[in-house]
């Protein structure tokens, strides 16, 4: 069963809940432009209010199975990163709160580089242009997939729901869903997840 995180982050998870009143700061619907929204069954996005779940070792699904090619022509596979963490990121470039937890995102990435954290961006809407615009203004130091003809949100949709733009998750050591974060990602809620999954051996026990 998932469970929310736990009191000792319980500070950080209600900054990120309290971020959630104003759709601008948290998710953005796919159906934004037209005023709508679809549910999670039609696959759809919605707006997400930062909300974290994680899920403990014995009840993580996995490993998840995603490959795809990013903006600049390089190849990834997701089970060629086994034994290491995987930190997933949807988002697109007119999505207001991609662009306001991008800065945290990028500094994450760089931190816990060397201590075996990958982050690989999955956009579904944007051509190349717009997206290396995007990478290029805001410093972002990982690559993103092109998945313009959704392989890979279709395979998160069929481990874990990402019904809102961006959503954010993160892969044990062994591929396995380990937390995922609905809307705009906290720092401090971010940074401690990510330290929980490097601590963790490859069977998910603490180190």
């Amino acid at each position: 069963m998932p469970r929310a995180v736990g009191p000792r982050r319980a500070r950080a998870v209600l900054a990120a809940v309290g971020a959630a009143g104003l759709l601008a700061l948290t998710g953005c619907a796919a159906g934004e432009e037209a005023g709508a929204t679809a549910d999670v069954v039609d696959q759809g996005y919605q707006s997400g209010d930062g909300a974290t779940t994680t899920w403990a070792p014995a009840d993580r699904v996995g490993p998840l199975e995603v490959t795809g090619t990013d903006y600049e022509g390089g190849t990834h596979d997701l089970a060629q990163w086994r034994g290491d963490v995987v930190l997933l990121n949807t988002w697109y470039a007119a999505c207001p709160p991609c662009r306001a937890e991008a800065a945290d995102l990028a500094a994450v990435a760089t931190e816990y580089a060397d201590q075996g954290l990958h982050v690989l961006g999955i956009n579904s809407r944007d051509a190349a242009g717009a997206a290396q615009a995007f990478q290029r203004q805001l410093e972002v130091p990982y690559p993103s997939l092109d998945d313009t003809g959704g392989a890979a949100i279709a395979a998160l949709q069929g481990v874990v729901p990402v019904n809102a733009v961006p959503t954010t998750v993160l892969l044990d050591r062994d591929g396995r869903v380990a937390a995922r974060v609905l809307g705009i990602v906290d720092a401090s809620t971010l940074r401690a997840l990510v330290e929980d999954l490097l601590a963790e051996d490859p069977t998910g026990d603490t180190a």
